[in-house]
């Protein structure tokens, strides 16, 4: 992915998964690195494979989520996942 800014607004649409308790819901996160963070660390799988983060009118599917999360370039500490 071409260079990002961590830094921007984001909002967080979780999934719409009907098999699994809906405890996400709609988010909004002064930086795009916290939003990405809570995405990945916080929000249960099933929810995080429909989800998306919007950034300026564009789009971040779980795929893009997750390799902005695994980039070197990610600004926050991770999480220690399995």
């Amino acid at each position: 992915m071409a260079k990002f800014d961590y830094s921007a607004p984001a909002e967080l649409f979780p999934s719409r998964n009907r098999k699994v308790k809906q405890t996400v819901k709609y988010r909004r996160f002064d930086k795009a690195a916290e939003a990405i963070q809570y995405a990945i660390e916080e929000m249960p799988e099933p929810l995080l494979l429909g989800a998306y983060i919007e950034i300026d009118e564009a789009r971040l599917g779980h795929k893009d989520i997750r390799e902005l999360y695994e980039s070197a370039d990610y600004p926050l500490k991770r999480l220690a996942l399995n």
